[in-house]
């Protein structure tokens, strides 16, 4: 069953094979920095299932961070070439946006367990 955690460690896994494969295929070091992200948010990915809020924020920050470059920077570029690049960014673009909807439902249920 998708949870936060799942979904953050899907996003990460993604991050990483996407980014890769676009370094491996177009020898662009900037295909490496979801690979970066990727890496951070797997390691993230203990704290975030131990329900530590630090960590959980900070994965949240490097989500939309990553989130809003692949769709304001990246994606655009993707469309113009099109071709397997851009299915590349898709995914990473969709993964991310899952992974912020997952982070924000646990913030509202854990706001509501509170009161």
């Amino acid at each position: 069953m998708l949870n936060t955690t799942v979904m953050n460690l899907i996003n990460a896994l993604v991050l990483i094979a996407m980014g890769s494969w676009a370094y491996f295929e177009i020898g662009s070091p900037t295909a490496l920095i979801p690979v970066g992200f990727g890496i951070i948010l797997l390691l993230c990915y203990k704290g975030v299932k131990n329900e530590n809020k630090t960590i959980a924020h900070v994965a949240v920050l490097l989500t939309l961070v990553i989130l809003v470059s692949l769709a304001g920077m990246r994606l655009p570029k993707s469309i113009e070439q099109g071709g397997v690049g851009l299915y590349r960014v898709l995914v990473m673009v969709v993964t991310s946006a899952l992974s912020m909807v997952y982070f924000i439902k646990s913030f509202i249920e854990a706001r509501k367990n509170r009161q």
